[in-house]
């Protein structure tokens, strides 16, 4: 045999054994996976990229098919990405010696490429080493390396169906963890859990989506593994490749210039101690209405979003009074010390919404740590070098006012403020009677409050009054004039800062 001939076996052995890696669990398994309604590993990958983008890396690694983890690279809306899912048809997803060593080169590519990094998981965790399986003494250990692209490359986990152990810690060190309503995650299954603790519970019971939200570990839950994946493209278009770059401003959209919202005078009643939803705010504020909730429901005295404002994509913390009146507790805290880092870390402009009388008070409040926790969400936004616009709807009272940004000259390209918003260490209400004011002292109390922005106005504590109708062109306006700062390259921040 001469010329291609002489390739014929040689490639008929390749193809072969690309198949067998590609076959993942084999037919029976792969069509009982599906027929849980869930997708398999490679149809999640397919399902995330752009089609037909997908390069797969280690495809014969290990002894069973891709051991375990489909991984390569592909783009998300034109953008490189790396991208690895578990397969739970071979072996549980379990990981093995090949499977740690690709995962370890994904998380490696990523911060040398400077591109982010996709993790699908449905996985057991590190399973014993097969026969003849060679495994050295110092392996690779992924986490290791996903530690060291902590806010140079966006992070995002998606949990698909059940992940435990070791792959389960990919979630709590990625920037942003969806799960989906078939999705459990946790440190061991039941089985382990029975076994050492003799305690007997389900999957769900052990870290299914109540248990996971309502901890803090995942961000947000989806329907199924489309919607999953569809959250996860949506919310990576905020963001830019890595913190070498600048978030990428939209291709689309016509809602980008000032206009006056006039519904606002509807949303926000006057009287500062009646409830509202601030979503609504927001809706009129960011571009076309739409924006990307991260962590609804957890910690829901604030909301954390992510949106477009002048076509530039844009991170907004904001009270919520329909929630504890506004007041911030530990959890809302806590995800919104989480939310402002993950910007900050990718120069993603935050706007403050200011409306709460305070962090929440009280014996259960304490025992939860809110000290620390506002202490933690008030030094990540103090700590932050994005762009800052700081507006004080209704009011902020104490420490309330200083986690959102409102203390005087803290790097606020702008710090503004409705009229008649009521400021100072606490409301007048409880002023009273903290020191037993009688009705004269207490009702100049009252009006004290009620002149309280016209007078931080006075010293420049406010940069500015606004008409609420302005309250969009104004934020508009101070984000255009913080864009001047990009005339220096991007960069990774850096801080010696240690978290509260």
């Amino acid at each position: 045999m001469t010329g291609a001939q002489d390739w014929e076996a040689t490639l008929a052995d390749f193809d072969a054994r690309l198949a067998a890696a590609r076959a993942m669990g084999g037919d029976e398994k792969v069509k009982r996976h599906r027929a849980s309604g869930r997708l398999d590993a490679r149809q999640r990958v397919a399902t995330l990229l752009d089609p037909g983008t997908f390069v797969e890396l280690g495809t014969l690694v290990g002894q069973v098919p891709a051991d375990g983890i489909v991984a390569g690279h592909g783009l998300v809306d034109g953008r490189a990405v790396m991208v690895g899912a578990e397969d739970f048809t071979t072996l549980g997803g379990s990981i093995g010696a090949g499977s740690s060593a690709k995962r370890y080169r994904l998380a490696e590519l990523a911060g040398r490429e400077r591109v982010p990094l996709v993790m699908l998981l449905e996985g057991a965790g590190h399973r014993p080493p097969l026969p003849n399986e060679a495994r050295s003494g110092r392996a690779p250990i992924d986490l290791q390396q996903q530690a060291r692209l902590s806010g140079r490359v966006p992070l995002v986990t998606a949990v698909l169906g059940a992940s435990a152990g070791h792959g389960a810690l990919v979630a709590p060190l990625s920037d942003f963890a969806i799960m989906s309503a078939a999705g459990a995650i946790f440190t061991a299954g039941p089985p382990v859990v029975k076994e050492s603790l003799g305690e007997e519970v389900t999957k769900g019971e052990l870290g299914g989506p109540g248990v996971a939200i309502g901890s803090g570990l995942i961000h947000n839950v989806a329907a199924d593994d489309e919607a999953v994946l569809a959250d996860v493209r949506h919310y990576l278009r905020y963001f830019g490749s890595s913190a070498w770059s600048y978030p990428p401003d939209r291709a689309d959209g016509t809602d980008t210039g000032p206009r006056s919202l006039d519904r606002i005078l509807e949303l926000v009643p006057r009287d500062s101690s009646a409830g509202y939803d601030m979503r609504a705010v927001i809706s009129l504020v960011v571009d076309d209405g739409s924006f990307f909730q991260v962590q609804p429901d957890f910690g829901g005295a604030v909301v954390c979003c992510l949106a477009h404002i002048g076509g530039s994509p844009v991170a907004v913390v904001a009270n919520q009074p329909a929630v504890l009146a506004g007041a911030i507790d530990t959890d809302a805290a806590d995800k919104a010390a989480h939310f402002i880092s993950v910007a900050d870390a990718f120069h993603l402009p935050l706007v403050f919404l200011s409306d709460n009388p305070g962090v929440l008070a009280g014996s259960d409040s304490e025992r939860r740590g809110i000290l620390r926790a506002g202490a933690r969400m008030f030094a990540a936004q103090s700590l932050a070098r994005s762009a800052k616009v700081q507006v004080t709807l209704r009011k902020a009272y104490g420490f309330g006012s200083m986690v959102m940004a409102m203390t005087g000259f803290d790097g606020q390209t702008l710090s503004a403020g409705f009229p008649g918003a009521t400021l100072g260490a606490m409301g007048a209400q409880s002023s009273s009677s903290a020191i037993g004011a009688d009705a004269d002292e207490a009702a100049a109390l009252r009006a004290a409050e009620l002149d309280a922005g016209y007078r931080s106005a006075s010293h420049l504590g406010f940069d500015e009054l606004i008409d609420p109708r302005e309250l969009r062109n104004v934020v508009l306006a101070h984000l255009a004039l913080a864009r001047n700062r990009r005339q220096s390259a991007p960069a990774p921040r850096s801080s010696a800062a240690v978290t509260p």
